[in-house]
């Protein structure tokens, strides 16, 4: 691709997230060379590119990942033949079995390297692992916070029990697939549908009350939007509570007023 003959500057890695410490390497260069997987993203495939303004191109795990170290360079250096600067993090390794470091990275390019320390936050070392943990635990805030931005994830409508509208409260159920998923529980959040975003509460989880299965819904607080096909997003405000079993409906019901005005209160601080 022509464009490629005018990138200097690339920082290497797989920018899950794109969170602080990857902003730290993306300030200083023009494009990204990200490292790419399938599967338990928080930010999957070019959705990466939705959070900066650099170009992002792909290299696919799979497709590198035999690659001796010295052969991964000389790929870059093809593909990004006036390539001047590498930036990359402290704990970068590369080629097959990790074999390559970020020391080794000018050694064999002959370019100049910048290899950025340590990002912390509150003496926490900021790396995709632990905002995954975070989500896991249900820490939204510091999975949040590390992130620099509100954890979000989309999905595709689809059809629920029916239950919801009938005993319940209306919900809109949401087949997402490659994003880390919170911990199974209750939360305040903003749904993105028909075009704005709007105050919400969303289960993620086992439905232990009624038919066990796993289900992704999201209640749109004080609206009535009618039918939502298509796509939406979630964004991740606060932990309400753990999921749990109820008795009866009516008991779950009581729960989830309960849990909408904790909603409420969240979303209005």
């Amino acid at each position: 691709m022509q464009f490629l003959n005018d990138i200097k500057r690339i920082a290497i890695g797989s920018f899950d997230g794109m969170h602080l410490a990857h902003q730290a390497l993306i300030e200083k260069v023009d494009a990204l060379v990200i490292i790419e997987r399938n599967g338990g993203y928080l930010t999957p495939g070019y959705k990466r590119s939705w959070y900066t303004s650099k170009i992002c191109c792909f290299y696919h795990f799979d497709v590198i990942r035999s690659l001796t170290p010295e052969a991964f360079v000389q790929k870059l250096l093809v593909d990004f033949p006036v390539l001047e600067t590498i930036v990359v993090g402290y704990d970068f390794h590369f080629g097959k079995d990790k074999a390559g470091n970020a020391g080794m990275l000018h050694g064999l390019s002959g370019k100049e390297v910048i290899i950025i320390d340590e990002v912390s936050y509150e003496g926490i070392a900021i790396h995709s692992r632990t905002i995954k943990t975070f989500l896991r635990e249900g820490k939204i805030e510091m999975a949040n916070r590390f992130l620099g931005r509100t954890y979000c994830i989309e999905g595709e409508v689809i059809p629920g029990q029916g239950l919801g509208k009938k005993a319940l409260v209306p919900t809109l159920n949401v087949a997402v697939q490659a994003y880390q998923l919170p911990m199974e529980g209750v939360y305040a959040t903003l749904t993105y549908v028909n075009g704005e975003w709007l105050h919400s509460v969303s289960f993620l989880g086992r439905r232990v009350t009624t038919d066990d299965s796993y289900a992704v819904e999201t209640h749109i607080l004080d609206r009535e939007i009618g039918k939502v096909e298509g796509g939406l997003a979630l964004q991740f405000i606060g932990f309400i509570r753990l999921n749990k079993k109820f008795d009866s409906l009516d008991a779950l019901k009581r729960q989830i007023m309960d849990d909408i005005e904790s909603a409420k209160k969240m979303l209005q601080a």
